[in-house]
């Protein structure tokens, strides 16, 4: 099981309390108490269970024999945190004011990390642009390619600042969205900048809501809908740049992108991270947050384990050795040509 603990909560879509939990002092509430009362929140509320096969009763069976009544704080939060890691979800998060966060980091090892901030400073983005700016843009190749980087859709960058953006883009031959490494955040700011590349209401995808306690009692899916902006378009050619760590609302921006005509994917699988995330708490006051809601791609396949690009390439070391970018690279020359 892979799991890590951090007192920062982890960048993911937004998070809605769920009412009528029971909140009692920490130190007053039995071990098996909170236990039990984390396996049935997860129990009746989690929503991928049936598309993951993972058998919830077996692993209640299994952790359950390790809660001891006089067992530390410590110990009881680290064997809960072990149980939800059988989830392999990253919107799994047990948290609590003395141990921090937990959360399953499985969706990320094993892949590359395709990503040099080093390379992209010194290279492709603007002199003028500080390190923390929200929105990382410039023309590059003598004026003819626009080139964003969003490094966090937690972010918010207003309409005006998007249509400066495009608007010294306006003689460009194509744009290059980078949003490697971007964990995810809040869909209106993704929303916002992917509303900018289409010129009529478009189906983007679907999402499913609970309606019973049971695994698989679910809503029929539901439409979703992108719909233009207002200010300044681009309908020219785009492509987006991905990696692994591209994860929650940076997976769904990429899935509402690859439906576009004028977008193409281009470089790693995403990291998933499609299910909308809740929050309850348990007895003692921790809280957990968990996935409730699966969204859909158009096709109404699950996005849960991430989105292949359309075109897969790795940064190499022999271009960063350059400060050259392989991916960025590449993505010029599909769109010179």
């Amino acid at each position: 099981m892979i799991r890590y603990i951090t007192h920062i909560l982890c960048p993911a879509m937004l998070c809605i309390s769920l009412s009528g939990c029971e909140f009692e002092d920490e130190y007053n509430v039995s071990p098996r108490r909170n236990f039990e009362s984390l396996w049935k929140i997860i129990d009746e509320n989690y929503c991928f269970f049936e598309y993951k096969s993972v058998d919830w009763d077996s692993i209640h069976a299994q952790y359950s024999q390790e809660i001891e009544e006089q067992m530390s704080d410590y110990d009881l939060f680290r064997r809960m945190s072990e149980m939800l890691d059988e989830l392999q979800d990253g919107h799994v998060n047990l948290q609590s004011s003395n141990m921090g966060v937990s959360s399953y980091d499985g969706w990320l090892r094993g892949y590359p990390s395709n990503f040099n901030t080093d390379v992209l400073r010194n290279t492709y983005w603007s002199r003028s642009q500080n390190y923390n700016d929200i929105i990382k843009h410039n023309r590059i190749v003598d004026n003819q390619i626009g080139y964003i980087y969003y490094g966090s859709f937690k972010e918010s960058i207003l309409e005006k600042d998007l249509d400066n953006i495009f608007s010294t883009f306006s003689y460009c031959r194509g744009i290059i969205i980078d949003v490697r490494d971007n964990g995810g955040g809040s869909i209106t700011n993704s929303d916002r900048l992917a509303s900018r590349f289409l010129s009529e209401k478009t189906l983007c995808g679907y999402i499913r809501h609970k309606t019973g306690k049971g695994h698989d009692d679910f809503s029929d899916p539901y439409p979703i809908y992108l719909s233009p902006s207002h200010a300044n378009l681009w309908l020219r050619p785009v492509i987006v740049i991905t990696n692994r760590r591209c994860y929650s609302a940076t997976n769904n921006f990429v899935s509402k992108m690859k439906v576009l005509p004028n977008v193409t994917i281009l470089g790693g699988r995403t990291g998933g991270g499609s299910g909308f995330p809740f929050t309850s708490e348990l007895p003692n006051g921790w809280s957990i947050r968990f996935s409730t809601s699966p969204i859909l791609d158009v096709d109404k396949q699950h996005t849960e384990f991430g989105i292949d690009p359309d075109i897969e390439v790795e940064l190499t070391d022999e271009d960063i050795k350059e400060n050259k970018d392989t991916l960025i690279e590449e993505a010029i020359r599909i769109l010179l040509n």
